[in-house]
């Protein structure tokens, strides 16, 4: 896996963790994930 591939992972798995942690619904925790993993997308390159 390549290291932005993995920042991503990190990210949208940090992201759903906060999502669920904070709204406490699925709706929250894919929210969460999708953004994590964006910006742990942008932060690899």
């Amino acid at each position: 896996m390549s290291r932005q591939g993995r920042d991503t992972a990190i990210g949208a798995g940090l992201g759903g963790a906060a999502g669920a942690a904070i709204g406490g619904n699925a709706l929250s925790t894919i929210g969460g994930a999708a953004a994590g993993g964006v910006i742990g997308h942008e932060v690899g390159k």
